[in-house]
């Protein structure tokens, strides 16, 4: 009897808990300035969505508001898609984790990565491989890249950072070499693999690889305000390419909702391979990461998940795995970490995840 009133008492708490909580979820969007953020924003709570919103221009020279289901440029959340291809590979016996890379690009013409670097390392940022997108802007053309192949010769030559496995550098060039091998062991395009076996399954139907110059409605234009330094936006066109496996698809909140639902549930990899992607493995700049995902800890509760930032873009997809809600912010302005997107983000965290527990 006593065990029944406790559950009792359990479930009616967690019910108020979470009524108040949705509450403050709501309350503060509705206060969200167009001012202060522009972009989309999801919320979901058990896998069912409690609130969306949307703020601010896709296009300010013309006055084109941004809607729930405009399309944002999502910059390294992208790298999501790619880990998660490589471990289909895994999971049906094509990928070795920690053979080296040139046991499935033999003829990748670096040797000492073609002899050292494994999947493992391409999956956690410990290859050694500088992040090209940073290190190359300056000889990046932006409008010349077709296929994966054609991203190569911009890092090929690069001197490795660091020996493999020892140090956790954030490169964007490893994914690229993932989407390398993803295409090679498949025998697919990789973005024809990314479509067939990510977006397709997980009803993913908004998302896509658009050209930088591709004219494509309810598509979010990028403002970069370079990281919050200047008053004045810029256009980001210039510091774009077609996506890549590091970066670049255009999605919408509600279809990387539907991803992490997938993700999670098991309806891309098996128990046992996501489980191995959400094992935390190294320790980033500031969180720990799985395969080709984050794992914070620095909070009351785990937040998995992914972040894109470049010139124009600022996008989150969180997962709050104790309390089972996932927010997604999608922005086409960049900061500088205190406002816009870094400051919707920190106020869900704080909510969600730094609450007293008591």
């Amino acid at each position: 009897m006593k065990v029944k009133i406790l559950l009792l008492f359990t479930l009616i708490f967690t019910s108020t808990y979470s009524q108040s909580t949705n509450s403050q979820i709501k309350n503060y969007l509705d206060s969200v300035d167009d001012s202060d953020f522009s972009g989309a924003i999801l919320v979901a709570q058990k896998d069912k969505i409690i609130a969306e919103r949307a703020y601010g221009f896709s296009s300010i020279e013309y006055d084109a508001e941004n809607k729930t289901d405009t399309k944002f440029n999502i910059a390294s959340i992208t790298k999501m898609f790619t880990a998660v291809a490589a471990l289909q590979l895994y999971e049906q016996g094509k990928i070795a984790l920690k053979k080296p890379i040139g046991e499935y690009l033999p003829d990748y013409p670096n040797k000492t990565v073609r002899n050292s670097v494994t999947v493992h390392q391409l999956l956690t940022h410990t290859s050694g491989f500088n992040n090209f997108y940073v290190t190359d802007l300056d000889k990046i053309r932006h409008l010349e890249y077709e296929e994966i192949s054609d991203f190569v010769p911009l890092f090929v030559n690069d001197t490795l950072l660091s020996k493999p496995g020892t140090r956790y550098d954030y490169s964007g060039t490893g994914f690229v070499v993932l989407g390398l091998i993803v295409e090679k062991v498949s025998g697919e395009n990789y973005y024809d693999y990314i479509r067939k076996h990510i977006l397709e399954p997980s009803d993913m139907m908004a998302t896509s690889e658009i050209q930088v110059d591709s004219i494509v409605k309810n598509k979010a234009s990028g403002y970069t305000s370079q990281f919050g330094q200047n008053k004045a936006l810029k256009k980001n066109e210039y510091y774009l390419t077609k996506a890549s496996p590091a970066g670049f698809y255009y999605s919408t909140t509600e279809d990387l909702f539907k991803f992490s639902k997938a993700l999670r549930n098991h309806k891309l990899l098996n128990k046992e391979t996501t489980d191995l992607m959400l094992e935390p493995k190294v320790k980033g700049y500031n969180t720990y990461l799985g395969y080709g995902i984050d794992i914070d800890n620095r909070y009351n509760q785990t937040i998995i998940g992914h972040s894109g930032g470049w010139y124009g873009i600022h996008c989150e997809l969180m997962d709050f795995m104790e309390d089972d809600y996932t927010v997604v912010i999608l922005s086409n302005i960049d900061d500088g970490g205190k406002k816009g997107a870094s400051k919707v983000a920190d106020f869900f965290k704080n909510l969600l995840a730094d609450k007293e527990l008591n």
